[in-house]
């Protein structure tokens, strides 16, 4: 009896944490990809107006779809930023502080998207994407290291994963928001550009009374009592003995150094393999196409032959496909495992990028095939939200230790960004240059991806630190101990210096 309410203590201060940080933080990155689809056709009308109105030059549509797809893609390189000041941030400040200055950014694109039309300034709706992406960013980054760092072992999969799930919830409330009845409409398009800052409003009011990250506190702070406080409260009860000994043994192994930089990471043997399967996993989340499909879903659906009347209300079920399969992934990651997800999710994805070429090669021929087409984007989106989508953020937590995790998100997040940049400025060329084969390039980057994950990437549930280390040191030093100049045990972390 006196373990039940020691559970319900546990369950709800953490879930309320999550939800908290999550609202105004990854939920932003899915709600701001989602909501520049619905104006799309009032702000190419405005930036055409503007440059008329400026200079007395109308542009050609081509002109337009090239400053509207910078517009859309600016996002990503303000995520970039995000990232890439994310590591030196959560270091500095800590993770929750980090979440909360990050609302900066946030507050100053409200204001310039709310006030873009009245000054008829493009310029300001460009710098407006740019801050949210900054603070999507770091969110992208920061949250799942503090949830990661914050959550017992047997629920790290789960916790971290709540980060996809929040960031697909995002799409489908920008989705719901972004509709002609709401904010989708011609005179509200500005209201909706600044909707992001209600979710920033919650989190500045609700996170603050919650613990910063307790191996943060342990290890970069050196703070033991806070991070038993911390530790206290997240669980509910006291701490697990197992729990304390394992924080600890990785205070002793961050004992006298300092947290990484990203270019060292890059340089160290003992991580090679670690850093090499972050780079490409990450890349693979923005190479496969899926999160560009938001950008440009109404144009997907248009050419797939899609009712222009009906696609409003079509794209919603894209966001709502990724986030039932996001809560089906969260309930099966701590059962099947991370790797088992992620290569299942891409050998779908690939599998339904075949199916999707040809539906649109049969097209004109068959009257239902548009309707496949369609379904073909549903359960690429469905396969995707199984697996990548929030696996690949959780493995940095779990294959780095504390030192090395912000340097290893920093190399995740910069490349997730500009891989999404990349794809999303070229994504409408692709989709009109290659015609029904426009998915050809992303199926095959899922088929690569899933054939790595097979042949490199260990499994690490339930695993701790150094046993996932000494895994990959089977790479990372196999030439030494093939020749035998390097030996190495199990449950043992191996760093440069010790070789």
């Amino acid at each position: 009896m006196k373990g039940e309410p020691q559970n319900k203590g546990h369950s709800r201060t953490l879930a309320l944490m999550v939800a908290s940080t999550a609202i105004g933080g990854t939920l932003q990155y899915g709600y701001n990809l989602a909501i520049m689809n619905a104006p799309t056709t009032y702000i190419q009308t405005f930036i055409n107006e503007t440059f008329l109105e400026r200079w007395g030059m109308e542009l050609e549509l081509y002109e337009v779809t090239l400053i509207w797809t910078f517009v859309v893609s600016v996002f990503s390189l303000g995520g970039l930023t995000g990232a890439l000041i994310a590591g030196p941030m959560s270091i500095r400040f800590g993770r929750k502080k980090t979440m909360l200055l990050s609302n900066i950014f946030l507050m100053s694109s409200a204001l310039l998207g709310l006030t873009s039309r009245a000054a008829k300034s493009v310029e300001m709706i460009i710098l407006s994407r740019i801050l949210v992406g900054i603070n999507a960013g770091i969110s992208m980054n920061v949250q799942p290291m503090y949830f990661g760092e914050s959550a017992p072992k047997h629920l790290r999969g789960a916790v971290s994963l709540s980060c996809a799930v929040f960031t697909a919830f995002g799409v489908v409330l920008g989705q719901i928001v972004g509709l002609r009845e709401i904010l989708g409409s011609e005179s509200c398009w500005q209201y909706l550009l600044a909707s992001n800052a209600v979710p920033g409003f919650f989190q500045l009011l609700t996170l603050p009374w919650f613990p910063e990250s307790p191996r943060y506190l342990l290890i970069d702070r050196g703070d033991k009592e806070a991070c038993f406080a911390a530790l206290r409260r997240l669980r509910g009860c006291e701490v697990s003995p197992i729990e304390v000994e394992e924080i600890l043994q990785e205070q002793a192994e961050a004992e006298g150094v300092r947290p990484r930089q990203p270019w060292e990471l890059l340089s160290d043997r003992s991580v090679r393999w670690q850093v090499i399967s972050v780079a490409i996993i990450s890349s693979a989340m923005q190479l496969c196409g899926n999160d560009s499909i938001y950008f440009y879903a109404s144009y997907i659906f248009q050419e797939a032959g899609i009712d222009p009347a009906a696609i409003q209300y079509i794209t919603i079920g894209t966001g709502t496909c990724e986030f039932t399969a996001c809560i089906i992934s969260n309930l099966l990651i701590e059962r099947q495992g991370r790797r088992v997800l992620l290569m299942g999710g891409y050998i779908l994805m690939s599998g339904w990028a075949v199916v999707f070429t040809l539906a649109l090669s049969f097209e004109h021929k068959v009257t239902w095939m548009p309707y496949l087409s369609m379904a073909c984007i549903f359960t690429y989106i469905l396969s995707f939200g199984m697996g990548p989508a929030g696996v690949t953020g959780v493995l940095p937590t779990e294959i780095f230790n504390q030192t090395a995790r912000p340097a290893a998100y920093t190399i995740a997040g910069s490349l997730m960004w500009l891989n999404l940049f990349i794809v999303g400025m070229l994504f409408p060329f692709i989709v009109s240059g290659l015609g029904q084969f426009c998915f050809v390039p992303f199926g095959a980057v899922c088929v690569l991806t899933a054939l790595y994950i097979g042949l490199f990437l260990p499994e690490t549930k339930g695993k701790t630190l150094p046993v996932i280390a000494s895994e990959f040191n089977r790479l990372n030093f196999r030439k030494q101990e093939r020749t035998g100049q390097a030996e190495y045990k199990l449950g043992e972390v191996q760093h440069s210096t010790a070789l």
